[in-house]
């Protein structure tokens, strides 16, 4: 083959990947592969769909090939139905090692009947306990519901159906530590009944195993860094990736309103709020509020 018909495929192949990486319906492998549990993963509908499932044997989960130094991730989920107390579904970013930073939706099974609890936490540089915890205004087991994170030097928001029910600024200005590792986008489903539900004394009923957990939207809206020791981030924060323009450096006003709508119907639990297990309170807590 000549020079000029193998410059020509080449050419093809990398605007096709860009193509697809672009679209909103990738195949799970373009962008993501299973980390463990691999018997526990079945992908389904031509790669659209991954379907996790936990016994008492092994949990799973899957994680993006790359690292990323911001972005606006995002994941349609429907969690196990009926009773999935102790069961928890997580889609999070996290970046590697003891001192890491990590932002988290983990979704806390509950009897059948009970409401399930949506938490959120940051951790930053391995500190977290910064739970917030709310009771979503729809039954997240029947139908898939899109979660998202955005992630940018200004703020880290985290939303529900384009809802935002969490707000992380960054603060730095006031010495709170602020997320700066690169980190993957990683999903899992596994065993928490030591704490999940009712504070670990409600245990998982391993006779309604299998449980299972459905993912799709496996396009990831980020910018990507080769490896997760290039801690690099600043240079994700330029204008020319969209989720760093202006717009989202805080919340709208509408959005404004439609997240203390859920801090004020929805939200049960705020560790900004907890002065048993937070007897001097957090410096980000006195900016939290809009």
């Amino acid at each position: 083959m000549d020079s000029c018909r193998l410059s020509f495929f080449v050419i093809f192949f990398i605007l096709v990947f860009v193509d697809a990486a672009r679209s909103k319906n990738v195949p799970f492998d373009l962008n993501y592969e299973v980390t463990w549990g691999n018997d526990h993963v079945s992908i389904l509908n031509q790669e659209s769909e991954v379907q996790l499932s936990m016994d008492a044997q092994s949990g799973a989960g899957f994680g993006s090939k790359l690292s990323y130094g911001s972005g606006f991730f995002s994941m349609k989920i429907k969690i196990p139905n009926k009773d999935s107390a102790g069961v928890v579904t997580a889609f999070y970013l996290t970046s590697n090692g003891n001192n890491h930073d990590e932002l988290d939706f983990e979704f806390l099974g509950n009897k059948e009947g009970k409401p399930i609890t949506l938490q959120t936490n940051v951790f930053v540089n391995g500190e977290g306990n910064r739970e917030q915890r709310i009771h979503l205004w729809f039954d997240p087991t029947a139908d898939f519901h899109t979660y998202k994170i955005l992630w940018n030097q200004y703020q880290i928001v985290f939303y529900v159906d384009n809802i935002p029910i969490r707000v992380f600024k960054n603060n730095t200005n006031i010495r709170v530590k602020y997320p700066t590792q690169s980190m993957q986008v990683e999903a899992s489903l596994w065993n928490g009944d030591s704490w999940a539900t009712d504070g670990g004394q409600t245990k998982t009923d391993w006779s309604n195993a299998p449980f299972r957990a459905h993912f799709q939207g496996f396009n990831i809206d980020g910018c990507s860094l080769l490896s997760q020791s290039s801690n690099n981030a600043g240079n994700c924060y330029g204008s020319n990736y969209w989720w760093n323009e202006r717009k989202y450096w805080k919340l709208d006003n509408n959005q404004e309103k439609e997240y203390e709508k859920v801090r004020e119907k929805y939200m049960n639990y705020d560790y900004c709020d907890d002065r048993e297990k937070h007897p001097n309170i957090s410096p980000e807590c006195k900016y939290s509020r809009l």
